[in-house]
């Protein structure tokens, strides 16, 4: 390299880094714009409008968002319901780290195939890495429970709920244990938590009354 070019390069490249700044500044102002419409949207009078803003906000927002859109779980229009109940559980799997989401994306393709060791073994490599994102902590949470080992699940559901008070899939979580482990009572408590925070969770519902009926019988309890 001669002289000229070293000084040509010496030259351009602030010139360069300052376009890539402002457009990279660009960019997360125009994020930023769609976050701010996608929550506004949220109020409006229009189902569909609602709707769209729930999905606008799924594709830009951040788990810290998923607060907003859980008030979406009592929308009066049922699509509107689905379509929050979907965000929040996107939103729920962003660490804010690009690496700790790759390896959630892993440890949930294992999940589904079956490989619940590894799974579980690449969840701890997340909570590892962010020990305060709490879909890690629930992930693995579900790989212990389907492999039959409800201590470490109960353990990984409380790390969830200390970090996510509102995450009904972990509350639900609990209630399925304490059913596996004939806790009727304590499943109870949890499931109709869960319910509270996501009305629209069907078997959750089917599972309250089964078990209230169950406790009236057994117990002949006004429940």
């Amino acid at each position: 390299m001669n002289a000229r070019s070293a000084c040509f390069i010496r030259l351009a490249f602030p010139v360069l880094t300052a376009f890539i700044l402002l457009g990279l500044t660009a960019v997360f102002a125009a994020q930023g714009e769609k976050r701010n419409e996608a929550v506004a949207g949220l109020y409006s009078k229009d189902a569909a409008v609602r709707r769209d803003a729930v999905d606008q906000l799924a594709r830009v927002g951040t788990s810290a968002d998923a607060d907003l859109v859980i008030e979406a779980l009592y929308d009066s229009d049922a699509e509107v319901r689905v379509h929050a109940e979907a965000a929040v559980w996107q939103l729920w799997a962003r660490s804010g780290d690009p690496e700790a989401d790759r390896l959630l994306k892993s440890g949930i393709q294992r999940l589904e195939d079956g490989q619940l060791r590894q799974a579980v073994e690449v969840f701890t490599r997340v909570t590892e890495r962010r020990p305060e994102f709490a879909e890690g902590w629930n992930k693995r949470a579900t790989a212990y429970y389907l492999m039959g080992d409800f201590d470490h699940s109960l353990k990984d559901c409380a790390e969830v709920i200390k970090r996510n008070p509102q995450h009904f899939g972990a509350l639900s979580g609990y209630g399925m244990i304490y059913v596996r482990l004939g806790r009727l009572e304590t499943a109870l408590s949890y499931f109709e938590r869960a319910l509270e925070i996501n009305p629209n969770m069907r078997g959750v519902e089917e599972s309250i009354k089964l078990i209230r009926d169950k406790l009236r019988r057994d117990g002949d309890r006004d429940i």
